[in-house]
């Protein structure tokens, strides 16, 4: 049975014809580089207003929101409150130096402050709770601020896990996810979110992916012991708007598919069934005998030549 791979850009599952192919057709890979370019062109759109600006010494009130992310009316706030400094040279016409910018900045160091949706306290309880909460806040900020985090875009995201917009803020939010925004835009910690959705780190490798109904049927494993069975075995797994896969290679390396149906084992079952034991007296005679048993699943399989030599020696004992 060959081999298939899901596309990577439509998801029709196809027989590739080589290692590499990751397009089902020439259609689908021409697309999958127009829309890498198309990335790319507005990548360099978005940042090309930023390199125009490094060796300007004095910027305007708008290029100053284009440099530093952020909107024309914020950065007036910032200078109506006096965090940044400008200079008025008419009624119509004012600067700010690049350097007052990095001074503000430098001395405003960010802290990462992780969402939360817990619930507000009560009037009651907030004046017991108050002096020890800059203690608690303190430490908070500092054990957030000593971790180094990978941070992915919010499309990134969509893309990577499968996931629809709202979800992925709901989400977020309820399981504390680190975000931090730049320029308008939300990214968010790789590493919490491969725990959240479930993403196994060698899940990239994996050309196969089967869902628990297919489990089911090949393997005649309930979805609890198949979800049991990968987290034990650490067989990569991934979700996609809501669904689980399997890694059908990994799941056939464990279950033994090849030896399944292999004339050269037995089943503890057929051993007990052909020499009329129990399976308790299969078992005791496996481990005193030494028998070399194989793994397959939740089932042991028995080398016939061994087994049918143990028997035929205990028959000539019993007759003697």
């Amino acid at each position: 049975m060959k081999k298939t791979k899901k596309c990577a850009l439509c998801g029709k599952e196809f027989v590739p014809n080589s290692g590499s192919q990751k397009y089902c057709s020439e259609e689908c890979a021409e697309r999958a580089k127009a829309e890498k370019k198309k990335r790319q062109q507005d990548f360099l759109r978005a940042v090309e207003p930023a390199f125009e600006l490094r060796n300007q010494e004095y910027l305007t009130f708008a290029k100053a929101a284009t440099l530093m992310g952020c909107s024309r009316q914020y950065v007036y706030k910032l200078v109506d409150t006096g965090k940044l400094a400008a200079s008025r040279l008419s009624s119509r016409m004012s600067f700010i130096r690049k350097a007052d910018i990095e001074k503000m900045l430098a001395g405003n160091p960010y802290h990462r402050v992780l969402p939360t949706n817990l619930e507000k306290p009560h009037r009651s309880k907030e004046r017991a709770r108050k002096p020890s909460r800059p203690k608690l806040e303190q430490e908070k900020q500092t054990s957030v601020r000593d971790e180094v985090l990978d941070y992915i875009s919010g499309e990134e995201v969509m893309e990577r896990y499968k996931v629809k917009r709202s979800w992925l803020y709901a989400s977020a939010k309820r399981n504390e996810v680190p975000v931090c925004r730049i320029g308008g835009l939300n990214y968010y910690s790789r590493q919490h979110l491969d725990e959240l959705f479930g993403l196994s780190p060698d899940a990239e490798s994996v050309n196969q992916w089967i869902t628990a109904r297919d489990a089911e049927l090949l393997y005649g494993m309930k979805p609890s012991a198949l979800r049991s069975c990968a987290s034990r075995h650490r067989i990569p797994t991934k979700r996609e708007y809501g669904q689980t896969f399997y890694s059908k290679d990994h799941l056939d390396e464990y279950r033994r598919t090849d030896l399944a149906g292999d004339d050269r084992y037995y089943t503890t079952e057929e051993v007990a069934e052909k020499y009329g034991l129990t399976k308790a007296n299969v078992c005791h005679i496996v481990k005193v005998r030494h028998i070399e048993k194989v793994r397959v699943g939740v089932k042991n399989l028995l080398p016939k030549d061994a087994v049918d030599r143990v028997m035929a020696e205990r028959r000539n004992v019993h007759e003697q």
